[in-house]
């Protein structure tokens, strides 16, 4: 049987609680020939001491010491220093399922090169899962279950951040951890989109992701909603933006007025419209807001939507459908 080196890369920082069921899980694997390359990002607890032991006692594990500053130059070490034909990350806080390894190389070498292998995910915590990250755990499994990921790409992350294997090729070829961009895992979702690696569906439950008050993506600034919106903005006026299309923009909450400032600050010409009768008529930012109908009178139009409430958004599908307008040719949900 044909079992390529798989490289796991791993950031940490001050995780020395979790450490011990990430890196147990990880030598539990049912898939054995995978190298560790575990970086540590300046921990001031007993985080480092920790792999340290383990390091001594298995010869697949490599303990580094970021010689940056953050996740995303400690991946870049991580990975300039790995030999692997696949790679995949992992979280210092996760736990593995043992299968996971295994599930994820299969799935590559079936597929082959310009592929994607994603697994779907489950979180846990202590005090219990919140509703958001809930229901942010079944939307992305059903995307992963049929590997439509990308359909939805502009509302969230859509790649599990560790539950993804790629070639060590196509993650060169998408520019690997180079981009210095927060956040760094829906940057690279992105650029798996932008080169066109095809998402491998997954019906199972191949990683146990952590939640709790001090996990990094709750706290740092890199993680705000408004790094998420420049994110989103950049990719789609580089990859989907249709300039022989009239651009609307829907909503006038935050991320309305934040995405229809970037874009006058950029000079592209949009109009603007809601469904919020005190807003309807205003001048904002030097743009009059108008009612939805007003798409009604619009020729080829291609809508930025930010109206995050679920029910609206069906209806404003519905709508849309009624109108013969396409998913992501013709409209993209924001949030």
């Amino acid at each position: 049987m044909n079992t390529p080196l798989v490289s796991i890369l791993i950031p940490f920082k001050n995780t020395e609680a979790y450490l011990d069921d990430c890196i147990t899980s990880i030598l539990c694997q049912t898939y054995s020939n995978w190298e560790l390359l575990i970086v540590d990002d300046a921990s001031t607890d007993l985080s480092y001491s920790i792999v340290e032991g383990y390091a001594k006692k298995d010869s697949r594990i490599t303990l580094l010491k970021n010689t940056g500053s953050g996740i995303i130059d400690a991946l870049k070490l991580a990975f300039s220093l790995s030999k692997g034909e696949f790679v995949t990350r992992m979280d210092s806080d996760d736990v593995m399922r043992p299968h996971k390894i295994e599930v994820l190389a299969n799935n590559l070498m079936t597929h082959g090169p310009k592929h994607v292998a994603i697994g779907q995910v489950h979180y846990f915590s202590e005090d219990g899962i919140k509703s958001g990250y809930k229901n942010y755990e079944i939307w992305l499994n059903g995307l992963t279950s049929k590997g439509l990921n990308y359909s939805e790409i502009y509302k969230e992350c859509v790649i599990p951040s560790p539950c993804w294997m790629v070639y060590r090729d196509d993650l060169i070829t998408c520019n690997a951890f180079n981009s210095n961009c927060y956040p760094e895992d829906y940057d690279l979702a992105f650029r798996f989109y932008k080169y066109n690696l095809k998402c491998i569906a997954s019906q199972e439950v191949l990683h146990h992701w952590r939640d709790y008050n001090s996990r990094t993506s709750r706290t740092h600034i890199h993680y705000a909603e408004n790094h998420f919106i420049d994110l989103k903005l950049k990719y789609f006026l580089e990859l989907d933006y249709d300039q022989n299309k009239s651009l609307i923009v829907w909503g006038a909450g935050n991320k309305g007025k934040n995405i229809a400032k970037k874009l006058i600050n950029n000079n592209i010409p949009f109009q603007w419209i809601c469904d919020n009768p005190n807003k309807i008529g205003r001048d904002i930012y030097g743009k009059l807001l108008k009612p939805f109908e007003y798409l009604n009178a619009v020729k080829n139009p291609q809508s930025i939507i930010t109206v995050a409430n679920k029910t609206a958004q069906i209806e404003i599908k519905t709508y849309m459908d009624t109108l013969n307008m396409k998913p992501k040719e013709d409209y993209i949900f924001f949030c």
